[in-house]
């Protein structure tokens, strides 16, 4: 592939502080996947939930594809997420914990063809937490700029 298709979920390592990373398959119908070759997904607000041992992606909007009259899908509709048990044992005992949650991190296109999902368990960050990822931002790339004015 001359152009990797990569989809990011800024806001989550915003949002929260990121410690386990799993890469999972995505079952997903009809032309879903040409949209997301099309990058016509949005994953900022999506999250996972676990239940009845299987692990779902919810609010994850594939776009309909524009050229495809047959087969209509819901865009928001929950996407199964298909993991190993090994690993879905970890994510469970993980979850578990007071306060964690599985966010969608980023959608990508793997080298064989096929739509992955990286999901990472994640504790939200508080309100000074934001801030203060703010205030080291600002100072690296004032460092930044102060580098360039001085080469």
């Amino acid at each position: 592939m001359k152009h990797p298709i990569e989809i990011k979920n800024k806001k989550a390592s915003f949002s929260y502080n990121l410690t386990d990373f799993f890469i999972a398959g995505i079952q997903l119908k009809g032309s879903e996947i040409k949209s997301i070759r099309n990058k016509d997904v949005i994953i900022t607000d999506s999250y996972c939930t676990l239940t009845k041992g299987e692990i779902w992606a919810r609010n994850i909007n594939i776009k309909k594809y524009k050229q495809d009259s047959i087969n209509e899908h819901n865009p928001k509709r929950e996407k199964k997420l298909l993991l190993n048990k090994s690993e879905l044992k970890k994510i469970t005992k993980s979850i578990d914990e007071k306060g964690m949650s599985l966010i969608p991190t980023r959608i990508f296109i793997n080298k064989k063809g096929l739509a992955k999902i990286e999901i990472a368990i994640g504790k939200g960050k508080k309100q000074y937490d934001k801030r203060e990822d703010i205030k080291k931002r600002d100072i690296e790339k004032q460092i930044q700029i102060e580098k360039k004015r001085g080469n």
